[in-house]
């Protein structure tokens, strides 16, 4: 089972509709039982990524973790939604 971070910059406006978002696209693929989501806000995991397999943030994040995290902003407004779900897809089947 692989542990999907969702942050921002509250853990509760942003992070919200992307975990909705998320949620139902991961029951349309068939993944919703091989993923378990978490949600928070990037001040209280930035140095906790390591303990998720997936970290999707809608808010910047300190350049030292870039690499670990995927960027959440396109699920929000639509543009390139589909490069962040196939990267999400990745990751899960990885």
């Amino acid at each position: 089972m692989k542990k999907l971070m969702v942050m921002c910059g509250s853990g509760v406006a942003t992070s919200t509709v992307v975990m909705g978002k998320l949620k139902s696209w991961l029951a349309d693929q068939g993944l919703d039982k091989k993923v378990t989501l978490y949600q928070s806000k990037v001040a209280e995991e930035v140095n906790h990524l390591d303990d998720y397999d997936i970290v999707v943030s809608t808010t910047l994040v300190p350049d030292n973790v870039k690499d670990k995290v995927i960027n959440g902003v396109p699920l929000l407004i639509g543009v390139g939604a589909s490069k962040v779900y196939d990267k999400i897809k990745e990751e899960i089947e990885a």
